[in-house]
């Protein structure tokens, strides 16, 4: 029977409770709040696209005419276009995340909040205030300085995070780490990226293909997608990554001034160097850009690159001094504070085992998720973040560790991996026979060097009276 003062201070720290495996896989299906939740998500994210679809190909009439809308064909065909951006940036976001990776869930809802429901709201509301300050442009924030300068960086940037925000309300437990909270912040970001590109190369295909001034309408484009796609690709991933750490700084401290401030002032930053590259854009000679592009933004890319770096070994090393705690009081073994802690033998580890079978693999990647969880479980409770509810929780996954090593990979140090051997059989040697085999008396084989020949003195003499019977 559950304790219900132990299952509220569960609740209260966020701490996940022990799944119920008796249960039929439908009916765990059923009772997961993830379950519904991405049925709900996905359905909203559907309907956000659908509406953009429907507002972006419908023609706007205004003072004197018709905008028209985009038409299907060059939507299909920028989003072509748009795809190798988004490929290279999720891959990107998803490998720094090594230590303790989201579910595939998260990061499938994360990417495409940022691609459906920001970039919705991202539409209509700088429209809208687009429209309410009375710039030119007929409302349209792409063709508007002044929106895309004092409105676009605080909207966009607000829509972006705010499925961090969600997340760490419902899934606080799992944010252990400024690269975790960077890595989603940096998926909803590429997610809106590759929708807007959508919509910028969309329009540059209708209006260069209606328009003869422009010249060659291909070479127009592809001048875009370079522009956009890649030169100018980092913008939105790193502006966003300034909420993300300040929301993760909020998840890892006690101070409720802290919890407040550091979310607004990621937000803040983010914000600003949006508001930058957006002036500079727009309001600056080429070069100017040029200058900017080299000495500032290319420079920002580089350290927040070194930052995440930095982050990554970082968690080793948190790892393998929280690990070490349990192995002081003889919770773990020894081996467990250093090889938990170094990606290249966590990684070895995993090599090893599927070569030794799928169960031997599965048993490991669980292995080290669950001592990962248990060293990021120790230091919540050392910052204060957890309180003493974490210790009926770390009970739990040193069991289970112990469950696992009779099957995982505890230790790959001194393992081979265990492949099959593809070389061609040697043809085998045998040792040439001896009298009386084939070299010896009615043989053909010639005899071997060191045999004496048939007749020689090596054999005994024939007796003469020996012979067929007198008759």
């Amino acid at each position: 029977m559950t304790n219900p003062v132990a299952e509220l201070a569960r609740r209260r720290n966020d701490l996940p409770g022990s799944a119920d495996l008796s249960l039929p896989l439908p009916k765990r299906l059923l009772r997961s709040a993830w379950t519904w939740a991405v049925v709900a998500l996905v359905l909203l994210y559907v309907a956000a696209l659908f509406s953009q679809y429907r507002t972006l190909t419908a023609d706007v009439p205004v003072t004197g005419g018709v905008i028209p809308g985009i038409n299907p064909s060059a939507i299909r065909r920028a989003a072509w276009l748009a795809v190798p951006t988004l490929a290279f940036w999720t891959v990107v976001f998803i490998w720094a995340d090594r230590y303790r990776p989201q579910r595939l869930l998260v990061w499938f809802l994360t990417l495409g909040w940022g691609a459906s429901v920001a970039t919705f709201i991202s539409l209509h509301v700088n429209t809208w205030a687009a429209q309410q300050m009375a710039v030119t442009g007929n409302g349209d924030p792409a063709t508007s300085a002044r929106a895309a300068i004092f409105i676009a960086p605080f909207v966009e940037e607000a829509a972006k995070a705010t499925v961090l925000f969600l997340i760490a309300m419902i899934a606080r437990y799992r944010l252990v780490s400024k690269v975790s909270v960077i890595v989603l912040a940096g998926l909803s970001a590429a997610g809106f990226a590759f929708t807007e590109n959508i919509i910028y190369y969309a329009r540059a295909i209708v209006y260069s293909s209606e328009n003869i001034g422009v010249g060659d309408a291909d070479a127009a484009v592809t001048q875009l997608v370079w522009l956009r796609g890649f030169w100018t690709c980092f913008g939105h991933p790193l502006f966003t990554m300034m909420t993300g750490i300040g929301v993760a700084v909020a998840l890892r401290t006690r101070s409720k001034v802290v919890r407040v401030l550091a979310p607004l002032i990621g937000y803040g930053a983010a914000a600003l160097l949006h508001m930058i590259f957006n002036s500079q854009a727009s309001m600056n000679d080429q070069n100017g850009q040029l200058f900017i592009y080299a000495f500032v933004a290319l420079p920002m890319v580089l350290a927040a690159v070194m930052y995440v770096v930095r982050q990554v070994f970082k968690q080793g090393r948190l790892l393998a001094v929280r690990l070490d705690d349990y192995t002081q009081l003889g919770w773990l073994p020894a081996s467990d504070a250093v090889v938990f802690a170094k990606l290249r033998l966590r990684l070895w580890a995993l090599l090893v085992a599927i070569t030794r079978g799928w169960r031997t693999f599965t048993a490991t990647l669980q292995l080290q998720r669950t001592l990962t969880e248990l060293a990021y479980l120790r230091d919540a409770q050392v910052n204060g973040v957890v309180d003493e509810a974490g210790n009926v929780r770390a009970r739990a996954l040193v069991e289970t560790a112990k469950n696992l090593r009779g099957v995982a990979i505890d230790d790959p140090r001194g393992l081979k991996l265990n492949l099959p051997r593809f070389r061609r059989p040697r043809a085998t040697g045998y040792v040439p026979p001896v009298y009386p085999g084939p070299s010896g008396i009615g043989g053909n084989w010639p005899a071997p060097p060191g045999q004496p020949p048939l007749g020689s003195p090596g054999y005994s003499a024939v007796d003469p009276k020996w012979g067929p019977p007198a008759g």
